[in-house]
């Protein structure tokens, strides 16, 4: 009688693997197991250590800016940086005052929220509660798309289409100011607001809103009442991402936002010219000596600017935890 060897493997996504290893085979099988979480360990800590490294380079050089001989010399720099708002590196008696700069980055910023928020929050509610499930399969990837068109394309279009515009139907004496700006920042984080506060809503579940309904709340008392209160942590959070997002583009506001280094006057005339520490940055430091108090104060404001969105990242990162707790823990 002629016994067949029974087949002791299991068949997995078309893969023969035996029950029964060999040591050889049992050990190579740790050392590809070992040698991938090497892998991956190596490709996460060359992203950490890429990071560190940015910080590291924009900070010691920054630091060259305000580095003296004395400390009185280093406090003074500083104050001149943060108080000053004549921005003349090139003049004979160069001033390095970056406090336009600062101000001009929150003008642009701050527009480009009052447009944004209100807009992104409204299109947010729109596809979390209101739209179908096949037009929010339709809209939100059309929103998203915005993201993807390259920031030169928005300044051309400030330069060529809004600013004659503005000069025109506004009346205003030039067209690239911080409004235009404005105007282009808040299209460019309307996609980050929208994505990210229509998932915070849509993270709280039905079973809220259906224990509203059940209460007698309509549908817009339940929307205003119950899911927004509940998305608070992501809505602001998706905020907080879109001013990032405003606060650290570089090609719109280059072209769009005039290039005068000034305070507007008086100060909520957002129709003046402004200049941003990113258009700083990017239009100076092509032409700028290596190793001068110009690059190093171009790279100060540059470690200002990482400074202020680093802490609105930590800030944002925060409330993203806080809205993914009450999401499992109303699971739960």
């Amino acid at each position: 009688m002629k016994f067949n060897k029974p087949d002791i493997s299991i068949k997995a996504a078309g893969f023969a693997r035996p029950l029964l290893l060999t040591p050889a085979e049992d050990i190579r099988g740790w050392l590809f197991m070992h040698a991938g979480r090497l892998l991956f360990f190596l490709i996460t800590c060359t992203s950490v250590v890429s990071v560190f490294l940015i910080f590291t380079f924009i900070t010691r050089e920054a630091f060259g800016f305000v580095i003296c001989k004395t400390p009185i010399q280093t406090l003074g720099r500083l104050w001149e940086f943060f108080t000053s708002p004549r921005w003349y590196p090139e003049a004979q008696q160069a001033e390095f005052g970056a406090l336009s700069l600062i101000v001009g980055s929150f003008y642009v910023t701050s527009g480009a929220l009052m447009l944004a928020v209100p807009a992104g929050l409204l299109a947010a509610m729109f596809l979390s509660d209101i739209a179908p499930f096949a037009i929010r399969q339709i809209c939100k990837p059309v929103i998203e798309i915005l993201a993807a068109i390259p920031s030169v394309a928005y300044g051309f279009f400030a330069v060529l289409v809004v600013a004659p515009w503005l000069q025109t139907h506004l009346g205003l004496t030039t067209g690239t100011n911080a409004l235009n700006a404005s105007i282009m920042l808040a299209i460019m984080a309307v996609p980050t607001i929208v994505s990210v506060a229509d998932d915070a809503m849509t993270a709280t579940g039905t079973y809220i809103r259906e224990a509203s309904y059940a209460l007698g709340a309509t549908r817009a008392e339940t929307l205003i009442k119950v899911v927004i209160p509940a998305a608070h942590s992501g809505i602001i959070a998706a905020i907080i991402l879109g001013m990032m997002r405003a606060i650290g583009e570089t090609m719109v506001v280059w072209m769009a936002a005039g290039n005068a280094s000034q305070i507007p006057a008086p100060w909520w005339n957002i129709a003046s010219a402004v200049r941003t520490m990113t258009a700083t940055i990017a239009g100076d430091m092509g032409e700028t000596v290596k190793g001068s108090d110009h690059y190093h104060a171009l790279f100060m404001a540059g470690f200002t600017l990482l400074a202020m969105t680093f802490i609105l990242n930590l800030v944002s990162e925060y409330f993203l935890s806080q809205a993914k707790k009450i999401s499992v823990a109303k699971r739960k």
